[in-house]
């Protein structure tokens, strides 16, 4: 599917379009008179020449070697990069010498000691998020180095703030889902698209189309759309087209569906055990979607699919049978696809890194990204395609792919971006004003048996907030209740906080529960995770039995979970629960308008919850008049 790519004004324009008919939809644009829509088709098939032409001359003096280079996607971290350091180095080393077909942006790190009694710091490097101007320098730097354009790729699942101070952090895809408007997702696309394009990212690993019909799932859950299958499908082709509507790359993952797990894949080796028909009805649902809509790429999971594949140990990142046979085949898919990371311990710690570069190029992978050895993934596809394993007409096939995308966003033409238009496109107000409007429209009231949402509660009263954390470390969005606490502050000036963390001593429960007693009101923020390599997903059942307690009290108590919604299953004495399901200063600032009365609560859950709530649940508050003037 061959789309124009919007100009860089075009889509900044259209960002501020979104923001200023938030809620009204984009309004269409003017139609062309006869004359210019000619030479509109005239520019766009001597575009098109061109394009084909450089593919052409490019593919035609290209070695094995240099072919075989563009197969491999590497990474780097968008902080402060000396020319004259080691990992400039290692990366002048992978364009010039490897021919890498592409490079991916992470945020930062910052290495943490092993040390014993203090649980703080953990195994490092600990992640933090990167510098835009950091990332697109060495981009820039990268790219003026590379004798073929690279293409370009980040984790934006939450726009590019999830990886990039400064951005705006959009809300992923649950909260969006929640509002149940295909127009939000689409925004959401919009911005992030333009924020990455803004420091030359031109392939949004985003969409995630899994549909999360596991409640215990360590690793997808919020990130994910719901669990009905037709519904996710609907809103993540809404986000698709927001991203491509900026001239940028959607890319639909994890296929084939990595929504039914309890294993996060960053750890371990997870199957899913469920028949062909059933998989046809669920987890391809969204797949199908997507790559009838025009997705631009699909990002494989390491996930074992008997079913699609019986031989034993091989998730679908190595499978032909799935990525050939399937995606290829069967489904018709035309795009580039991605390995997931490479890095992932199912991966890994289960092949060799050169010989799992060569089985995800057999199995029909265009790109290994992130591998844990770039070199050594090099030579793995050379000697594969050396004993005849990997066809020469396979990587023919790739390398055609991957120079047709790269014509496609125009990086043939103009490969670098400018330094000082980033400050223009990224983290304005205009695309604050979508994030905002998506968190306090997803905002769901599951339970108010007392009917205390709103408040209804003197300025004066004494409010004691509670911020509960799932465990102490590792925050790297930032400190959880930074901006609940001085938005609840603002609104009742009497207020008492408390963070209760994994850490929190006996002694400790005993006076929170003191307090709580002498309140007149209280408000509990829970913060649990979803995170890679993390593992854990739940409260402890000090901190249950904290709020239980509290629970029994005859007095105004709201719960807000951030996070992992299924939480509130865990929480069934709690009397009012609203689900704000992300982690952001928007989300937490939406949190507070809804228990104000500021704004109409609305949301629905885009899944169940088992034992308690069906998909759609949802109560309604309108807002209270002249609340927040």
């Amino acid at each position: 599917m061959k789309r124009p790519m919007l100009a860089p004004v075009l889509a900044a324009a259209l960002v501020t379009v979104v923001a200023g008919s938030a809620g009204q939809g984009v309004p269409a644009a003017q139609p062309l008179s006869a004359k210019q829509a000619r030479i509109e088709k005239q520019a766009a098939e001597r575009r098109q020449k061109e394009a084909d032409l450089w593919v052409a001359r490019t593919m035609a003096k290209m070695t094995l070697d240099e072919k075989i280079g563009q197969l491999i996607f590497t990474s780097f971290n968008a902080g402060y990069m000396s020319t004259d350091s080691a990992e400039f180095d290692r990366l002048l080393h992978l364009v010039r010498d490897v021919r890498v077909g592409g490079i991916h942006v992470f945020g930062s790190a910052e290495a943490f000691p092993q040390v014993m009694l203090n649980p703080v710091w953990g195994a490092g490097p600990a992640s933090r998020k990167g510098d835009p101007y950091a990332a697109a320098a060495v981009l820039n730097r990268l790219q003026a180095e590379s004798a073929v354009p690279l293409l370009t790729s980040g984790d934006f699942e939450g726009g590019a703030a999830y990886i990039l101070n400064g951005a705006t952090r959009l809300p992923r895809a649950m909260v969006i889902a929640a509002t149940g408007d295909e127009q939000m997702a689409f925004n959401a696309g919009v911005v992030g698209a333009t924020e990455a394009r803004a420091v030359g990212v031109n392939i949004d690993f985003y969409p995630l189309v899994d549909v999360n019909n596991n409640p215990r799932n360590p690793i997808i859950n919020l990130r994910s759309f719901g669990e009905d299958p037709a519904f996710v499908s609907k809103m993540a082709v809404a986000y698709i087209r927001g991203i491509q509507s900026t001239g940028a790359f959607a890319t639909a993952k994890h296929f084939p569906g990595h929504g039914d797990t309890n294993v996060d894949t960053h750890l371990g080796l997870a199957v899913i055990n469920h028949p062909r028909a059933h998989l046809d009805e669920v987890e391809l649902v969204p797949f199908r979607a997507a790559i009838a809509a025009g997705v631009d790429a699909v990002m494989s999971t390491h996930i074992i699919l008997p079913a699609l594949d019986p031989s034993p140990g091989i998730p679908a990142t190595l499978s032909r049978p799935i990525l050939t046979g399937l995606l290829r085949d069967e489904l018709k898919f035309s795009g580039l696809v991605f390995t997931d990371s490479m890095t992932m311990d199912a991966i890994s710690k289960m092949f060799p890194h050169d010989k799992a570069a060569a089985m995800a190029v057999r199995a029909g992978a265009d790109f290994v990204l992130h591998s844990p050895d770039d070199d050594a993934a090099f030579r793995g596809i050379v000697a594969a395609v050396a004993a005849g394993e990997i066809p020469m007409a396979q990587v023919d096939a790739s390398v055609g792919r991957i120079l047709r995308a790269k014509a496609r966003l125009g990086l043939h033409v103009k490969r670098t971006v400018d330094l000082e238009a980033i400050a223009g496109r990224f983290g304005t107000r205009a695309h604050a004003a979508v994030a905002q409007e998506i968190n306090d429209r997803g905002i769901t009231l599951i339970r108010d048996e007392r009917n205390q949402v709103p408040l209804s509660v003197p300025r004066d009263a004494d409010l004691l907030y509670l911020s509960v954390l799932d465990y102490a470390s590792g925050w790297r969005e930032g400190v959880p209740g930074r901006t609940i606490v001085p938005e609840l502050k603002r609104r009742w000036p009497n207020l008492t906080s408390i963070e209760i963390t994994d850490r929190t001593t006996a002694s400790e429960y005993e006076l929170i529960r003191a307090l709580s007693r002498r309140a007149g009101v209280v408000v509990a923020g829970v913060f649990v995770r979803i995170a890679s390599f993390s593992g854990r997903m739940d409260l402890s059942q000090p901190q249950i039995a904290l709020l239980d307690s509290i629970a029994a009290q005859d007095k105004p108590f709201v719960t807000v979970c951030f996070g992992n919604p299924y939480t509130a299953t865990f929480l069934p004495k709690l009397p009012a629960v609203l689900l704000g399901y992300e982690f952001s200063d928007f989300t937490e600032r939406a949190a507070v308008k809804a228990l104000a009365g500021e704004i109409a609560v609305r949301g629905r859950l885009p899944i169940s919850l088992p034992g308690m709530f069906p998909i759609g649940h949802g109560l309604a508050r309108a807002a209270r008049p002249g609340a927040g003037e």
